[in-house]
């Protein structure tokens, strides 16, 4: 953990709970501070902006570099920088044969032409952060670099802990809460390089099972109490997982390919959708006392507000990610005031087993969903046209959405489709990936949490988050039944570190079509119990589930567990 602690500023983290800023140290509460400040010294009120103004950003992947000094070692190379973890787990059997060099860093980014550049944190100084374009059967070590500023104010914390959101990994690279490391060592000098941290990302199937293979995955910032802050502050970006049936290639020889549309930042377009909150200046605000939920008054896309972006007359895969604080979307693809058709292909980032023609998707916090759209179905082939991606579900509040759709809702990102044909060697077959078949007799134990509000915080069966223990130990290799149910009239989106599960029941019923694959993010509103069938398998250690609307998380909504021999 971090050097500051409640121990050294005299404070218990209970005592701070109860003043509602859930901290861990004199520094924090200097930074909440300084945000209180920067909220009273700018106007506050309404920011207009003119709609389709900023092209669509894309990210390419992120290059690889050939060599990391000091090289990456099985322990920690604390007397070169490291901050302090555990030896990686099965180190000779998951070298890395991939290298990224990753800088955290503060940058200046502008959400709309028409205001003014705003300070974030970006993995790489962008935001989104880098993408990272990743394959099975090729390890990758991937070194983030904290060179925040340690002296920032506002909200978040210059302190960090990468976690790869979705991959099965082991424990020391997974990005644990309590895992956070500050830009410089201990003691008085400010201009030390930044520390460092390697994590290995051993990209193996889960149980050596190709059918449990991930897709769709993204790396935040998991700062104990400073998530949402430290993520609305720009620490999001994509990385992307292919393998010899979603290969990536939509010209792809092999009979196991695929082909889907390929091409990433060509026909493969990750989609980040934020909302975020602006003054009447257009900077970015955030009320970090608010532990209800946290709502923008403007949705960006892959950090732009209402951006456009060209397409051509052919299919395009878009991976959706709701990395929104607390909102819930429902989306929509709008064309001459009616909702079109498209193909949803993957739930949470992982193929499904066919293909479903829908109308709409609704997606909580942190959850993913792949689709194609095929713009050559729109209009005449030998004119240009437009067409629009709507979130129609109103949210008025932190805890969950109305249940009302808007008409016509809120016009997100604009497609221009460019006149004139063009080859389309992509498809998309009836069969994408088998799921593995369910074995509910394998549960070794059977577990129930109940998520829900206690003197102002949030807890899961009663207790808030105890960083130092866990609540509870599952043996490795074994399964289990969970049982997950919101209490209250509240949406809480739970996400589950180490391992994806699969649905068994919605309140006793069959999940929905698109919920039937594996999941890592299951939401649960107003008292909604939903059953799950989770496997820990292939490493040990502490993991997490928490709540994903960061707000709960980041106010006690989480569960340490751990994973044993």
């Amino acid at each position: 953990m971090s050097s500051s602690s409640t121990k050294e500023s005299g404070l218990s983290r209970r005592n701070l709970l109860k003043l509602g800023m859930v901290a861990t140290g004199t520094s924090i509460i200097a930074s909440r501070i300084g945000d209180i400040q920067a909220q009273t010294t700018t106007p506050s009120g309404g920011y207009t902006t003119t709609p389709w103004m900023d092209p669509l950003p894309v990210n390419r992947a992120l290059a690889p570099v050939g060599a990391l000094a000091p090289a990456p070692a099985a322990d920690c190379d604390e007397a070169n920088g490291e901050t302090g973890r555990l030896p990686h787990q099965r180190w000779t059997e998951f070298q890395p044969r991939v290298l990224y060099d990753i800088d955290v860093r503060q940058a200046e980014h502008q959400f709309h032409a028409q205001g003014p550049k705003n300070l974030i944190w970006g993995y790489n100084g962008t935001l989104p952060g880098s993408t990272i374009v990743a394959r099975y059967g090729e390890p990758v070590c991937v070194r983030f670099r904290n060179n925040l500023p340690g002296d920032a104010v506002g909200y978040g914390s210059p302190e960090i802990s990468t976690h790869l959101h979705n991959l099965h990994c082991a424990s020391e690279s997974d990005g644990f809460t309590g895992d956070y490391y500050s830009a410089t060592k201990a003691g008085p000098s400010l201009t030390a390089p930044g520390r460092w941290k390697d994590h290995l990302y051993p990209n193996t199937y889960a149980g050596g099972d190709a059918r449990e293979a991930l897709g769709t995955l993204w790396f935040h910032d998991h700062r104990m109490d400073f998530t949402a802050g430290n993520v609305y502050r720009g620490l999001a970006g994509f990385y992307l997982l292919f393998d010899h049936i979603d290969s990536g290639n939509e010209t792809d020889p092999s009979p196991t390919a695929l082909r889907l549309p390929s091409g990433v930042g060509d026909f493969d377009i990750p989609l980040m959708v934020q909302d975020k909150q602006f003054d009447a200046s257009g900077y970015v605000k955030l009320d970090q006392f608010n532990n209800d939920g946290i709502l923008g008054n403007k949705i960006c896309v892959n950090g732009k507000i209402q951006p456009f972006f060209d397409v051509r007359r052919r299919k395009y895969r878009f991976r959706i990610l709701n990395a929104s604080p607390s909102r819930q979307y429902e989306f929509y693809l709008m064309y001459k005031g009616r909702a079109q058709n498209f193909t949803y292909i993957a739930n949470d980032g992982n193929l499904l087993p066919a293909p479903l023609t829908m109308q709409k998707i609704r997606v909580a916090p942190a959850e993913r969903a792949d689709i194609i759209i095929d713009f050559k179905a729109f209009g005449n082939i030998g004119a240009d046209d437009e067409v629009i991606l709507v979130n129609r579900l109103e949210q008025v509040d932190g805890r969950k959405p109305t249940g009302k759709l808007l008409t016509p809702g809120d016009e997100i990102l604009k497609f221009k489709i460019k006149a004139g044909a063009v080859d389309d060697p992509s498809q998309v077959p009836a069969k994408l990936r088998d799921l593995p078949p369910i074995d509910t007799k394998k549960a070794v134990r059977r577990r129930n949490f109940e998520f829900d509000r206690s003197g102002g915080s949030w807890t899961v069966n009663g207790n808030l988050f105890d960083v130092t223990k866990p609540l509870f130990t599952v043996k490795k290799g074994t399964a289990e039944i969970w049982t997950l149910e919101s209490k209250g009239s509240w949406l809480h989106p739970v996400h589950i570190h180490m391992e994806e599960g699969r649905i068994l029941s919605r309140d006793g019923k069959s999940p929905p079509a698109h919920e039937r694959g594996r999941k890592d993010v299951y939401p649960i509103i107003d008292g909604e119990e939903v059953e799950v069938f989770i496997q820990f398998r292939d490493f040990i250690g502490k993991y997490m589930m928490h709540c994903h609307n960061i707000s709960h998380e980041d106010h006690a909504m989480m569960v340490r567990f751990d994973v044993v021999d």
